[in-house]
């Protein structure tokens, strides 16, 4: 809540030299009498340099805005992670409902919320004239990515579609390099190197790992279609990244998210219609999963905007990796698959690289 115009008008009054007030002080008796029975007048509060209830500087400290909570940033991207994990989680659980099925139901829960508040805040449906097309982008992108990720989940383990899906970051530094013309250096393209060499351990192709993959190689096909799906999110993720960038502060969040759901409920309807995969789950507790992961899809949205809004990105960029912690966690107690070393070090590999490379971002922009 911003300061009183009253207070912000004595200011200016003050620099130009003006009087504050235009009537004659009181003699001093009565002016004491004055500020005795001011004082007693509730909200009222004395003047910080001269003590006197009539100076118009009482309200500078009533003008400054209270400061964030320390580390309020960072419990909202932590509270961020834990609810896209849950929602991931329960992406996996529904294995009779095919992902891009699941994509419309989470689209059609999120446009019930965001409808009513694009009408509180008055910002429309349609967006500026000149930023439409990359709305449009922005929708189309963001909902194929969103497909891809619920498929990995369900053809891959939770822990290896999260981990490659965090190499997000790293394409992001390529495609602004590309289209938006930001600087790229040495660096980014070692981390790059070092994300393709993390997904290398996490997929361990055979012609390169041999007898290794002999304990997977029955499923070895899902996996494989799992991870060419997260890496498709991740790159379709990163040029959503751009996208936003390109378009700044101009289009309201919500408009941007509104685009994102009514064209990923568009796209997944056209795609069930194609293939025949439309069926509605015969298990409540799946209907119950499809309408949370909607709810915590809207909400880890929210909350990391929040963050990003009251804290650097340095810190946000190393809380984020939480995502692939709770996905390591989850995997254990709810699917009993512990993970390999191979898929450890690769983790390792793709979170060091994707923190490294916002990282280095945060500390070119504060210079």
């Amino acid at each position: 809540m911003g300061p009183p115009e009253s207070a912000g008008d004595a200011a200016d009054l003050e620099e130009s030299g003006l009087p504050l007030t235009d009537y004659a002080p009181p003699r001093e008796a009565d002016g004491e009498r004055v500020d005795a029975e001011a004082a007693d007048a509730p909200g009222s509060r004395r003047c910080w340099l001269c003590r006197s209830l009539r100076c118009g500087s009482s309200s500078e400290p009533e003008a400054k805005k209270k400061a964030p909570c320390p580390g309020l940033g960072l419990f909202y991207t932590l509270l961020s992670a834990f609810l896209f994990s849950v929602a991931s989680l329960f992406v996996k659980k529904v294995q009779d409902v095919h992902a891009v099925e699941i994509s419309a139901f989470r689209c059609v829960f999120q446009m019930l919320v965001i409808i009513p508040c694009l009408i509180y805040r008055k910002t429309g449906f349609i967006g500026p004239k000149g930023q439409r097309l990359f709305l449009l982008l922005r929708g189309i992108l963001g909902s194929t990515a969103m497909i891809l990720m619920y498929y990995a989940f369900q053809t891959t383990s939770l822990a290896d579609a999260t981990v490659i899906a965090f190499s997000c970051p790293v394409f992001t530094s390529l495609f602004a390099c590309l289209f938006l013309k930001e600087k790229y250096s040495l660096w980014d393209a070692f981390f790059i190197l070092f994300t393709i060499t993390g997904v290398i351990l996490i997929v361990r192709p055979p012609f390169l790992f041999g007898s290794i993959t002999t304990a997977v190689e029955k499923n070895y096909s899902d996996h494989l279609k799992g991870t060419f799906a997260a890496i498709g999110h991740a790159v379709l993720a990163a040029m959503t990244l751009v996208i936003l960038r390109k378009m700044g502060k101009s289009v309201d969040y919500f408009l941007s998210i509104w685009y994102y759901v009514i064209l990923g409920l568009l796209e997944s309807t056209v795609v069930l219609f194609i293939t025949g995969e439309w069926s509605l789950p015969n298990c409540g507790l799946d209907r119950l999963f499809l309408i949370l992961i909607g709810l915590l899809g809207l909400g880890g949205q929210i909350f990391i905007t929040k963050a990003v809004q009251i804290e650097k990105a340095g810190p946000v960029a190393m809380m984020k990796t939480m995502d692939v912690v709770f996905a390591f966690i989850f995997q254990i107690i709810f699917f009993n698959d512990v993970p390999t070393w191979w898929t450890v070090g690769g983790a390792l590999c793709v979170v060091a690289s994707s923190t490294g490379a916002v990282l280095r971002k945060w500390l070119q922009s504060s210079k």
